[in-house]
């Protein structure tokens, strides 16, 4: 477990459900239950919320306990705006199934205007996302009435940079507890982790594998270019040690973060492998095993997700990563 700041313990490994699909939700769900997972990762803007609700609700039905379950979920873009931040919870809440989540994030820095007719991001003529500028303090503000009300007992943020969340930090009543942010082999996020260590904020990888899943996904809707995904399961110092260990790849990658106190998220549809990511506590890493993997960063350089296939969004004032642009 990782102790939060709001006093809460928050599971090493959790199921993560981006591109999940709602008609295979409940199976995953039930699957990763069995299989341990406690820790249950969402988003509004997933479109999975109701279909976890369902599976959730089945699973209390049969002596599952709410108090058992760590469920975060996430405020959406479009709806990154003090007068909406309630109201999105409220939503999530509803299609969940529960009266509070353990972990509410602002999930983006950067907000957009929201379409008019549908649950999703505006855009202009040109197919370019319209820029909603809000200052993410006086959105940090409303998400500290949600843990007042007992809406959410814990907040923190995804994908802010440094100086983004020392702005909250400098500017809060209930300090951020988490930090999501991509974080695999190739992108360690060092200077986050360790600045994020100085103040308390448990820091959790998403796409802790490299986001294998998510290469023909993102190359079809977005032209990523393959060479943006990196095969870490494949890669030969990663394979070495899963042969030391029996172990999997990715059990591997996921004992590699957890050791070195990060949280991780990965997201799998997989029966076997939904088992096999959660089943890293029987072994241990040797500290030259570490390093071996340590080496493999790539700082900045290893980043997937830059958030640019959200046409014009790097004109966004808070656009996180600006001096990646220049």
């Amino acid at each position: 477990m990782a102790k939060l700041s709001s006093g809460y313990d928050m599971p090493l490994v959790g199921l993560g459900t981006w591109q999940a699909k709602p008609e295979e939700m409940e199976q995953v769900i039930t699957t990763a239950l069995q299989a341990g997972y406690r820790h249950i990762d969402t988003a509004f803007n997933y479109n999975n919320e109701e279909s976890i609700g369902k599976s959730l609700k089945k699973w209390f039905a049969e002596g599952g306990k709410r108090e058992d379950l760590f469920v975060t979920t996430k405020l959406p873009n479009f709806g990154n705006r003090p007068a909406d931040v309630e109201k999105y919870l409220k939503l999530s809440l509803e299609k969940l199934g529960l009266d509070y989540v353990d972990m509410y994030l602002v999930h983006m820095p950067f907000s957009f205007v929201k379409d008019e007719n549908s649950e999703a991001q505006a855009k202009d003529a040109e197919g370019s996302f319209i820029l909603d500028v809000q200052d993410p303090v006086e959105v940090w503000k409303e998400m500290e009435k949600l843990v007042k009300s007992g809406r959410a007992r814990s907040i923190g943020l995804s994908n802010f940079n440094i100086d983004q969340v020392q702005r909250i930090l400098n500017n809060s009543e209930i300090k951020p507890s988490n930090l999501q942010v991509e974080l695999h082999a190739y992108m360690q996020q060092r200077p986050l982790r360790t600045f994020c260590a100085g103040h308390s904020i448990v820091v959790t990888a998403y796409s802790p594998l490299g986001s294998p899943g998510a290469k023909q996904h993102f190359q079809a809707k977005y032209n990523y270019s393959p060479d943006k995904f990196p095969d870490l399961l494949g890669h030969p110092v990663v394979k070495k040690i899963a042969e030391e260990h029996g172990k999997t790849t990715a059990q591997i990658l996921i004992r590699h973060a957890v050791q070195a106190g990060v949280v991780v998220i990965p997201k799998s549809s997989n029966p076997e492998r939904i088992k096999s990511n959660v089943d890293v506590f029987e072994f241990k890493l040797t500290d030259e095993q570490m390093q071996e993997l340590d080496g493999l960063d790539q700082a900045e350089k290893g980043r997937i997700f830059d958030f640019r296939f959200f046409k014009g969004v790097e004109e966004h004032p808070e656009y996180p990563f600006k001096n990646e642009l220049k």
